[in-house]
């Protein structure tokens, strides 16, 4: 088990703000003497909404195409949960795509 992980968020821009809220109040991105240490990138995701679903996007049956953002923050492993039951609470997307990436070294 690693000490740290990254986690990985895809979340429409408009979500950012209340992302970047949550994640400080759960100290996800506290490196050292820094706290809110995130960054993001600009990514386009796709998706096809299957019968049964509630997309906050796109049609049943239909492929999307949208603008989203990609968040990377840095988190205690032994935190990883707590971290992603916050961002889901506040996600938009019935399935919020979250990656969590064991991390070897941190602030080499």
């Amino acid at each position: 088990m690693t000490e740290f992980c990254k986690v990985e968020i895809f979340i429409p821009e408009s979500h950012l703000s209340l992302l970047q809220k949550v994640l400080r109040e759960c100290d996800a991105g506290h490196i050292g003497n820094y706290d809110s240490c995130m960054s993001y990138s600009h990514v386009v995701g796709t998706w096809r909404p299957l019968s049964g679903t509630h997309p906050y996007s796109g049609e049943i049956g239909a492929v999307s195409t949208e603008d989203e953002i990609k968040a990377e923050v840095t988190c205690r492993a032994d935190e990883v949960d707590r971290v992603i039951m916050a961002v889901k609470k506040i996600h938009p997307y019935e399935e919020p795509v979250i990656n969590v990436l064991p991390l070897l070294r941190v602030g080499l």
